[in-house]
Parts: structure tokens; sequence; C-alpha cells
């Protein structure tokens, strides 16, 4: 059964995601063994966090037979996660929306496909996604349902960015924070910038301001990868000794780091400001691109000084293009059908197996009793094997199609009934009942309840 627990911009505040993506990296580790903890609880074969600047996802693949209440796992991650961020398993419990079964995908691919971003068809998510399943492979935290899930997700990806226009005009947070800048630039050609970081997103924020006509960029890194970085992309770095100043002096400062602590505040402004003189109305804007957030807030303290943080600028994410958009979650909910189709498939292997192996066993007992009697020419056991083969397509197509309509329990009992076989099946339909009520798909809505059994009671 495959669950994801999800944060993001549409249903949490930045300060919760900020929260969570401290420390993220070795969180699916500690998902893992907070789940093994569990006395008698159906073992977690994997787990995958995702963490962007506005989202926080868990995906995980309970090994679970049909009908298990996915409701232990679920609180043991909630209860990694707060452990992992310090919030409080009850907010976490009201904040995080959860989707599980079949809704899992969908969920994913459009995730991936950037329909769920601040700024939909943004580029940089599929990238992230990859990212987390590479980070899960090394932990050792990922499953084969997981490694399919997402190998699915970047593949819709890549689809739904060659076939529709949703990503042409390659649209990100940077991109969108840089429009937003336009009013305070005269000329981009002579406006001073300042980046601070150098990893991927730093190379796409570098990209969208040499677009704008930006000449003068320098680059920090709060790591001492700037060298580095800089050589790679025929700028400058500043040194450590120097950070105060220049990020004093510039018009603009773009940060966008993994750092967990703020690399500016309002103290490193004032004492670059007296290193260098600078006039004390010297006007800059700050955009901060990183979660949890890379500039103190209090940087707007300083006379001269405007901040764009992620909350800020999501404020002025576009509205979706219709005809794109639409074209884009029709080629998603296509790809998740297709996906849970297979796992549907998949979820009566073990039931195939047994029948299988119980009419081999049948066949191979009576190819013996022929060659027993005299079948030197083995015409016999040729027929007993099509006949075998003929017995068995029928209960195959139907296995299929029934796990296709997710009445795989029909199949299970009509195998019970007619050969005394009784074997469980995975759920793959994912519906479990949480808070006492049904559900199927997304959580946040009328009938999913992540309290506790003793909080309910109270």
């Amino acid at each position: 059964m495959l669950i994801c627990l999800s944060a993001s911009h549409k249903n949490s505040h930045f300060d919760l995601l900020e929260q969570l993506s401290v420390d993220s990296a070795a969180l699916g580790e500690r998902i893992v063994e907070e789940h093994r903890e569990l006395t008698g609880a159906p073992a977690l074969a994997g787990a995958v966090v995702v963490a962007t600047c506005n989202r926080f996802e868990a995906y995980l693949d309970l090994n679970a037979p049909f009908g298990v209440s996915p409701l232990p796992t679920i609180f043991a991650a909630i209860d990694a996660v707060s452990a992992n961020s310090g919030v409080d398993a009850q907010t976490l419990r009201e904040s995080l929306d959860l989707v599980h079964g079949n809704g899992v995908a969908e969920h994913l691919f459009a995730v991936s496909s950037g329909l769920e971003s601040v700024v939909v068809g943004e580029g940089e998510i599929a990238g992230q996604v990859r990212r987390s399943l590479e980070q899960a492979r090394t932990a050792g935290t990922t499953s084969p349902e997981l490694e399919r899930l997402f190998q699915r997700a970047s593949q819709t990806s890549r689809g739904v960015k060659n076939r529709t226009g949703i990503g042409s005009a390659g649209r990100s947070l940077v991109r969108l924070a840089l429009e937003l800048a336009e009013s305070r630039v005269s000329d981009w050609a002579t406006t001073s910038v300042l980046l601070v970081g150098t990893g991927r997103y730093a190379g796409a924020s570098l990209a969208a301001l040499r677009d704008r006509g930006a000449e003068n960029v320098r680059v920090y890194s709060p790591s001492g990868r700037a060298a580095r970085f800089a050589a790679n992309h025929s700028i400058d770095p500043v040194h450590a000794a120097e950070y105060a100043a220049v990020a004093a002096s510039v018009d603009i400062i773009v940060t966008c780091t993994t750092a967990e602590t703020h690399v500016i505040d309002a103290a490193l402004l004032a004492a670059g400001r007296d290193q260098v003189g600078a006039d004390a109305a010297h006007r800059q804007l700050l955009i901060d691109l990183g979660l949890p957030r890379n500039i103190d807030p209090d940087v707007v303290e300083v006379e001269g000084v405007e901040l764009l943080d992620l909350e800020t600028i999501s404020l002025h994410a576009p509205l979706e293009e219709l005809n794109a958009t639409h074209e884009a979650r029709a080629m998603v909910g296509q790809a998740a059908r297709s996906f849970s189709a297979a796992t549907e498939e998949q979820s009566l292997a073990p039931a195939v197996v047994a029948l299988r192996g119980h009419i081999f066993g049948l066949l191979d007992a009576e190819i013996e009793r022929a060659r027993a009697k005299g079948d030197e020419d083995g015409r016999i056991e040729q027929s007993l094997r099509h006949l075998a083969g003929v017995l068995l397509h029928t209960p195959m197509t139907r296995s299929r199609e029934l796990a296709r309509a997710g009445e795989q329990q029909a199949w299970l009992d009509g195998l019970e009934a007619v050969f005394g076989l009784k074997v469980q099946s995975q759920d793959a339909a994912g519906v479990a009942r949480i808070g006492g009520c049904p559900v199927t798909g997304r959580g946040g809505v009328p009938g999913t309840d992540l309290a506790t059994p003793e909080e309910r009671r109270a």
C-alpha cells in the first residue's frame, strides 16, 4: 500500500514548511526506524521524503495485506516527523494531507510535472523529485514499488513538458521573483548582484539573471564552493573576508542555499556598510529563495532594504493557463490510471502464483501417472500440458479484469471456493478506515481524521 503525507503551500503556512524542511535528508531512515519499533505492525518496505521550498512530503510503501489499516504506519511516520522537526504531532495531524492507494500516483505525477507548484509548470521540481529518490537509494530506504512510482513520475513529467506548453516559459520561483523586481531595476546591465549559493538552484538563478541582461554578478558560498562555481560560470567569487562588504554594497542579493541558518541578517549588512562607508539610504532588494529561510526577516529594519521571501513571492504567482494545464492534467490522469492498473494486477500476484502452482502440481502428478502406464511417445503429456494451459487462460484473464476494476476480493473468494486456496492480496485499492470512516484518495476532506484513538476518545 502506498501512502503519502503531504504539506505544501496549498494547505500549510511557510513557517511550518520551514520547520519541516530542517534536517529532512535523514528523515526517511528515521521513519523506517520508528516503524520498526511498533510491535506487531506490518513491515514498512520503504520511505522517500521530498522536501522543496514549498513542499514537504513523505512517501511510504507499506507491505500490508488487503484490509489492514494503515493507521499505525501513519501515526509512526507523524511521530518521526515530529521528533525530527520539533513540530507537535497534533499540529501535524491537523495540517498534513493524506493520500494513499491509487491516489498516490496521480498526486506525485502532478507534483513532478509542476502542476502543484507555486508557479504552475515550474521546471525545478522534477529534478528535486528525482534527487529525493536518489537520496533514499543512498540511505537504503527505497523499495521496488517506490522505485517504480518515482521512475514513472519522471517519465510523466518529461511527457508533460514535451507535449504541452505548460513549461514553455521556463517558469520558476526565481523568474517570478525577478519579474517582481523589474519595477525596482532601471537597467539590469548596470545592476550589481550577489548570488549566495552554488547548488542547482543557484545555476537556474544565474541563468534567469543573465536572461534579463544582468552582467555584474558575483557568487558567495557559505560552504566554500564559490571559487569552483564561479570558474564554471565565468563570474567572480566572493571570499569570506569580503562577504559583509559586498553584501552591503550590491543592489540585489539572491539567496538559494541549503544552509539551515541565516546567511544574511541586519547585523551583517550594518557591519558591511560600516566597512565600505555605504550611504545609509542605499536601496537594496534581497530575494530569499531558501527554505529554511536564508535571510533573517530583521533585514527590513535596515534603511533602504526590501525583502522578497517565498511567502511574498507566492502571493504573486500567476494563474494557470487553462488549456495547457487541462491537457497536462489529462496526461497525468492517464499515466496514473496505467500505473494503478499495473499495481492492481500485481496485487493478485501471490494468488495467481498459488493457482498456477496448484494446477501444475496436479499436472505433474498426472504426467507421472501417464508415464508409469507407458506414455512412451509423450503425447499424453503434451495433451495434458495443453489442457492445463486452456484451463488457466480464463482465470488469468479474469484476474486482470477484476484487479483493474478493484474487485480483487471476488477473484480471491472464487479461488477459495473452487480450489480451496486461501491467499491474502496486497492492498492496492488504498481503502482503509480512518476515524471510523472509509477513505479513498487524499485527506483534508470530510471523513479523514488523523487523530489517535486516545484523542478521539477524549
